[in-house]
């Protein structure tokens, strides 16, 4: 089990595991290692690809089916968080007879790396290639591997697509980090407080950002364009920052330990970046909607 742990420890996803903790934990210690979790939750709810699906399959479904519209990312984020349960759960029940791999921690770390510096670079080339007075749409890698399946336009389908996107590297290892841990304090009630906490912080923000951005859609105009591009370049400057982080974080002992002691610290700053993003698009947004007649 120690072995899986240490696996994951220097996920870019999750900078470093926070999660380390003496057998049988006390209950306090417990609580606040599920609000650490929450907060991951919530770090990993703002990642690029996550942002990417929820804005096309809203803007998919703003005319024909509003409700839905505003709460895709409700329902993506549940759909993704049943799976991150479901790994929970399943390796907390059998990694006892699994050992991971040595070339698994160095791999797990440089793919994540890849994938954020990509998303990164994806959404600048975006925000470059839009017109000025035009809203730029966040772009991921996935969301372009399965752009058929963001048409979603039902809640089970949209929960479908959440579940798809779950099928990740970051997700699983974050999933199985918390099933170690939860298992070692005070088994598997440990184990669903700490992965329903961070699958509750990821709601939160995905919930969030399907509002947002069908509060955009219903105000057009040059401040929602503007929004759009704040959120991209938020978006983008997140993803090739921490990169650069997890990079650094695999190259430099120094930087490893730092990291360590600032995790939470991180997570947050990215957390408060996306909110004040989000705040701003709308103040954006209203100072340019248009006024309707009394």
């Amino acid at each position: 089990m120690h072995g899986l742990a240490a696996g994951i420890h220097r996920d870019p996803g999750a900078l470093y595991s926070p999660f380390d903790m003496s057998p049988a934990a006390s209950i306090s210690e417990l609580l606040g290692l599920a609000v650490v979790a929450g907060v991951l939750g919530m770090r990993h709810g703002v990642d690029a690809d996550h942002l990417a699906a929820i804005d096309a399959m809203t803007r998919c479904n703003a005319e024909a089916r509003p409700a839905l519209a505003r709460r895709t990312g409700l329902w993506f984020s549940a759909g993704h968080g049943v799976v991150v349960l479901a790994v929970a759960f399943a390796v907390a029940l059998t990694a006892h007879a699994w050992a991971a791999p040595e070339w698994l921690e160095p791999f797990g770390a440089w793919a994540s790396i890849a994938m954020l510096a990509l998303l990164g670079a994806l959404n600048l080339v975006a925000w470059r290639r839009a017109a000025p007075d035009a809203a730029v749409a966040l772009a991921g890698w996935r969301s372009r591997l399965f752009n058929g399946a963001l048409k979603a336009c039902s809640r089970r389908a949209v929960m479908g697509v959440g579940v798809l996107f779950a099928v990740s590297f970051d997700t699983v290892s974050q999933a199985a980090l918390m099933a170690a841990t939860g298992t070692a304090s005070q088994g598997l009630a440990a184990v669903a407080l700490l992965a329903g906490a961070f699958v509750l912080g990821m709601i939160v923000v995905d919930g969030l950002n399907g509002w947002w951005v069908a509060r955009l859609i219903q105000r057009p105009g040059a401040g929602s364009a503007r929004a759009s591009r704040v959120m991209c370049v938020s978006i983008s400057g997140i993803s090739l920052g921490t990169a650069a982080l997890g990079a650094a974080v695999q190259l430099s002992a120094g930087v490893a330990g730092w990291a360590e002691a600032h995790s939470e610290l991180v997570a947050l700053a990215i957390v408060a970046v996306v909110g004040a993003s989000f705040v701003a698009g709308l103040a954006l947004a209203r100072r340019d909607a248009p006024l309707t007649p009394a």
